[in-house]
């Protein structure tokens, strides 16, 4: 998209992003952080890193200038698309989503669970390399992805350069599977700590008046 600014007489033309698919995850964790400041630095920073005009111009701008250049990044947001993009290609390698987060493993899930706990905002990168892995066999929509090993810090660097916009879509999806997961994982755990009771012999498990340790 393109900006044009007038100034002393003259006008310059700047350009600004089309599309929200223009914003990386990378970008995108800065846009966040901006909005822990004030408005004003807010807007100034945010201009500043979706399109190519200097900061110092920036400030020179009427505020309803700096509005409407807002709204309108604020409105490529709202169009987005919201589907969960299941397949992504960065440079030529083609990513795919967990097919079944039904099966993820403890392994897969402790490394998730710790890095939102530390700060998800930060390590997005980070969880979208545990979601999204290499395909290393596909066939029509089914595919699957490399075994989980917890290296992740080539990849990690690779999704920095998912769009927004892949990002925001698999963590709605993400969020939607962990509400659920919430509902039923206690159930589930005491359900299969009881089948373990019954699994293990009686001489291991504590009688009556005893305690562990």
């Amino acid at each position: 998209m393109k900006v044009k600014i007038k100034k002393k007489g003259k006008v310059k033309e700047f350009k600004l992003i089309s599309s929200w698919k223009d914003v990386t995850l990378e970008k995108w964790t800065k846009l966040v952080d901006f909005h822990k400041g004030t408005k004003s630095s807010e807007a100034l920073e945010t201009i500043a890193e979706l399109s190519n005009i200097p900061k110092d111009l920036i400030k020179q701008l009427e505020l309803k200038d700096v509005a409407l250049i807002m709204s309108k990044v604020a409105e490529m947001q709202q169009e987005q698309n919201s589907s969960l993009k299941r397949v992504i290609e960065i440079e030529g390698e083609k990513y795919g989503f967990h097919p079944d987060l039904n099966s993820i493993t403890l392994g897969e899930w402790s490394d998730i669970e710790t890095f939102i706990k530390q700060d998800i905002e930060k390590n997005l990168p980070e969880v979208m390399a545990i979601l999204y892995r290499p395909i290393v066999e596909k066939k029509n929509d089914v595919y699957t992805i490399e075994a989980y090993d917890g290296d992740i810090s080539i990849r990690t660097e690779i999704m920095k350069r998912m769009s927004a916009e892949q990002v925001q879509s698999a963590l709605v999806f993400f969020y939607h599977f962990v509400t659920k997961l919430s509902e039923i994982l206690p159930l589930y755990l005491m359900e299969r700590l009881k089948e373990m009771n019954k699994q293990l012999p009686q001489n291991l498990l504590p009688k009556s008046g005893d305690t562990l340790g």
